[in-house]
């Protein structure tokens, strides 16, 4: 039989396979929009009625200033998208607004931005999947009085495909995500072309008027307007995510995120401006607009549909860069370790499972309600752009790098914008909701604060950054508590004696009539190993076993216990094992010094085959 070719060729194509493997599992340019952008892609179906809701109380010939409005947002959004361009090159680890403030503003504004971007991350999740269990229900009112399980089913759903890995949930979502943006701008070029409605949905308008057209309302609509770029920071965040180059990709999604928003945005606010649309009962803004340019034949529940599921889906920005976060700021010592591990797809899991949890709270909290949840949206995300903002412009001041006072301008007028809305925001929207982001965000600080300090004060206890003391060896003692004799029994001692040193089995008893038959067996069996047979005259199994390690550790022995554990083939059957061996390795951890360990027997189908197992006693 000939041998596989070990020569060159051979290994390059190794290289190369497991490279195309590894790439399966990170995004391209274009797989970056579904995975990390469909927040701010459907931003559009709330972003404009946002701030169509609140001019329509000037009047309809308030929403003229819909198309101005829209361009300045654009304009802001292109600010941003050119900044964060620089920040994916100045931070190719990720992290975004954290990664910026930290290096830039210390630890203290650090925690700032990262606690900013985790209320915008779970209030994204909660909005985007509330919003979609509405437009759902208003397709099919049978839901109407079912929203929250809904939302929930869909969270389920979306947590279950990103535990598969982010790319695989990018591949999932890439032909919707392609289908809604087909919709968005077949409404834009349907409308340009038929100047009158062509069809017309939704009951009576919804806003009375109230007050006239000012400065405040026009800063009080600029700022919810602004929910419309929410998600750009995204990019960003998830850059190790990315294929290689990761820094280029990464950028190529920025920028074809910016275009796209920009050009919906604007085309959206020309419509808006041009049929002067308010909000009217039963319907949303973007839904008149798609009658107005489509009809209400079958296109427009097409539409709506798609926008309907894309909107659950845009849940899924926070499970591409909220993990990701979340594991740079364990690396840095913030939250727990265990939030910077990942698993072979390469999967956060521990992120996305809290990030769920978190979801699933609030939704059930607010009963999945869109109108509870928008107060408090933008303005964890709008403090991070400003510190963003900011951070990259004393980036420049300090590096001079070519051009920096140009870059230095435009990430000094994103801050001057970002800032005025969360200003505006705060304002106006405080008594709504608002507050509670602004008493969760310095709990947050605290958190990181006192985890970061926990581990600080670890790495003072073990001395790490030292050279430690030589290790000295000391007298190993291996116990080994069985019960009855048996192939699990033989198994465990033979483990035991392969780590050298002194090794001795125990076994409890409560009556002598017991001891005096396991020590008969045992010399009879003669293993080579001794037994200490320890009295239990309170029936307790597991006492006398920790009372005996704790005894051994004391005379000066390192002690290292093993634990024998029968492990079934079928993982229903170990509901019919006892929980014995887990029960006492939690007690010998926490109340002594020793090793533990398990050693498993795996029962299958050739242990009735086999010849080494003990012949039965009489």
């Amino acid at each position: 039989m000939s041998q596989p070719s070990r020569g060159p060729r051979s290994v390059w194509r190794r290289m190369v396979r497991s490279r195309r493997l590894a790439d399966r599992d990170h995004l391209t340019a274009l797989g970056g929009l579904p995975a990390l952008s469909l927040d701010a892609l459907t931003s559009v179906a709330y972003g404009p009625e946002a701030a169509v809701v609140v001019l329509a109380v000037a009047g309809t010939g308030a929403i003229e200033g819909m198309l101005p409005l829209n361009i300045v947002i654009a304009v802001l959004l292109g600010t941003l998208v050119l900044s964060y361009r620089q920040v994916i090159a100045v931070h190719p680890d990720g992290g975004g607004s954290y990664a910026v403030a930290k290096r830039e503003f210390g630890p203290r504004i650090g925690r700032l931005a990262a606690a900013g971007l985790v209320v915008d991350y779970v209030l994204t999740a909660a909005v985007s999947l509330a919003t979609g269990a509405a437009s759902l229900a208003s397709a099919f009112p049978v839901l109407n009085g079912h929203l929250l399980p809904v939302a929930l089913a869909a969270l389920v759903l979306l947590a279950a495909v990103n535990l598969r890995g982010l790319a695989e949930s990018a591949r999932l979502l890439m032909p919707l995500t392609v289908l809604f943006v087909l919709f968005v701008l077949a409404v834009i070029a349907a409308g340009l072309l038929h100047p009158a409605p062509i069809g017309e949905v939704g009951g009576p308008p919804s806003v009375a008027v109230t007050q006239g057209l000012g400065v405040l309302l026009l800063l009080k609509a600029f700022a919810s307007g602004c929910t419309a770029i929410s998600g750009v920071e995204a990019i960003a965040n998830g850059v190790p995510v990315f294929r290689e180059p990761r820094v280029r990709t990464a950028q190529r999604t920025q920028v074809l995120l910016g275009v796209l928003l920009a050009l919906t945005l604007t085309g959206l606010g020309y419509l808006l401006t041009r049929d002067r649309v308010v909000p009217r009962a039963d319907v949303t803004v973007l839904a008149q607009l798609t009658a107005h340019s489509l009809g209400t034949g079958w296109l427009y529940y097409a539409a709506n549909l798609t926008v309907t599921l894309l909107l659950a889906a845009a849940a899924n920005t926070s499970f591409g860069a909220l993990p990701v976060l979340l594991a740079l700021l364990a690396k840095d010592d913030r939250m727990p370790h265990v939030f910077a591990l990942r698993s072979a797809r390469p999967v956060h899991r521990a992120g996305v499972l809290t990030l769920a949890a978190l979801t699933a709270l609030l939704l059930a909290a607010t009963g999945a309600v869109t109108g509870r949840l928008i107060p408090l949206f933008a303005l964890g995300i709008f403090i991070g752009f400003t510190i963003s903002q900011l951070g990259m412009v004393r980036h420049w001041c300090r590096r001079r790098p070519a051009h920096w006072r140009r870059l230095s301008v435009l990430n000094g007028t994103g801050a001057v914008l970002t800032l005025t809305a969360t200003g505006v925001l705060l304002v106006f929207k405080f008594t709504e909701g608002a507050w509670v982001v602004v008493v969760v965000v310095p709990l947050l600080m605290l958190l990181f604060t006192r985890v970061e300090r926990y581990y600080a004060a670890v790495a003072r206890a073990t001395g790490i950054g030292r050279l430690p003391a030589r290790p000295q060896a000391g007298r190993g003692l291996v116990i080994v508590p069985v019960g009855e004799l048996s192939a699990v029994t033989s198994h465990a001692l033979a483990r035991a004696l392969s780590l050298g040193g002194t090794v001795v089995a125990v076994n409890v008893h409560s009556q002598d009539a017991t001891a005096t038959t396991i020590t008969r067996q045992w010399e009879e069996w003669n293993p080579g190993v001794p037994l200490e047979v320890l009295p239990s005259p309170h029936h307790s199994l597991l006492g006398p076993i920790v009372q005996y390690v704790q005894r051994a550790t004391a005379a000066g022995h390192d002690v290292t216990v093993l634990l024998p554990e029968k492990l079934p083939r079928r993982h229903r059957d170990r509901l019919l094992q006892g929980r014995r061996s887990a029960v006492l390795a939690a007690l010998l951890r926490r109340r002594t010094a020793a090793v533990v360990s398990t050693v498993p027997y795996h029962l299958d189908s050739a242990v009735t085959s086999r010849t080494d197992l003990p012949v039965p006693f009489p």
